[in-house]
């Protein structure tokens, strides 16, 4: 199995949150596709990807050790499913600064479900970023309401659903380790892929999305999806969480940089002061809990 340097692993770990930002200024430049049929697309595209991707790797005989009955693993596609589903319907409606912001509080709300339902103690330092990130959010969405957005309250609820997914997929893979059993990420991605595709169908009929559509969403499948989770996963063999979760953050800063200079989607002042706290606050959190237990 392969397994990179330090060096090497900062260095891929950067190319993936690059590779993972560009969802929003892709789903600015298409011309017919609009609402499930997005997510379809992408969804299926990303099951493409991933067969190949897998099938490669790791052989046919990777078909064969799959944990179709284990209830973990279809927990972990289903918490996948809604990530994918309600990160693209997201981005249909609201800002691509306002999604991103947003998925940003993934790992503080990671934090909180641990601490409700697996009585993990939260250290000070996550609870002051716990409160500045929420002061950011509220920040952002107040000058939101004030601009008068009409789809800004249904886009952000839809957006949260991705990191609250995000959470319950950790404390699944915590609850399954303990229990002796191992979730396998990219099978997982994969099993979510193709639960999402299957569920939006139906809603996306009948397709309306032209050949151009198709290949910018064929693009989001296999190299804003299916080829960054699979190096992420090499990259964690060598990363510690924190370095993940902090350069992570980059997803936000290229995204939003991507979305103003290739879509002119310029974000508003009080949305980049609000996600600048949000930032801010997760940097802080994981840099000092790194440096604690590299003391």
């Amino acid at each position: 199995m392969l397994k990179l340097k330090h060096g090497y692993a900062v260095a891929l770990m950067v190319l993936v949150t690059a590779l993972w930002s560009i969802a929003g200024v892709v789903s600015r430049l298409l011309d017919q596709a609009r609402g499930f049929e997005v997510t379809f697309w992408r969804s299926a595209f990303t099951v493409l990807g991933l067969v190949i991707i897998l099938t490669g790797w790791q052989g046919l005989s990777v078909w064969k050790r799959l944990p179709w009955r284990s209830r973990y693993f279809w927990l972990s596609g289903v918490c996948w499913s809604i990530m994918f589903t309600a990160f693209m319907m997201a981005l249909t409606l609201t800002a691509v600064a306002n999604v991103l912001i947003t998925l940003a509080c993934g790992p503080l709300l990671t934090a909180l479900g641990a601490w409700l339902f697996t009585s993990q103690r939260l250290p000070l330092r996550t609870w002051l970023a716990i409160a500045v990130a929420g002061a950011g959010i509220a920040l952002m969405f107040v000058s939101q309401l004030q601009l008068g957005d009409p789809h800004f309250i249904l886009g952000v609820s839809i957006a949260l659903c991705v990191p609250l997914a995000g959470a319950t997929q950790w404390n699944l893979t915590h609850l399954s380790q303990k229990s002796g059993v191992s979730i396998d990420l990219v099978p997982s991605v994969l099993l979510g892929a193709i639960i999402s595709s299957l569920i939006t169908l139906p809603m996306a009929w009948p397709l309306q999305a032209n050949t151009h559509d198709i290949g910018l969403l064929a693009l989001l499948g296999v190299f804003q999806l299916a080829i960054p989770c699979t190096l992420s996963v090499i990259c964690a063999r060598v990363l510690k969480a924190p370095e993940v979760s902090l350069l992570a953050l980059l997803e936000v800063i290229f995204g939003i940089a991507l979305a103003w200079w290739g879509a002119n989607e310029e974000p508003h002042f009080s949305v980049l002061m609000g996600g600048s706290l949000v930032i801010v606050a997760l940097f802080c959190n994981e840099w000092f809990g790194w440096r604690q237990h590299n003391v």
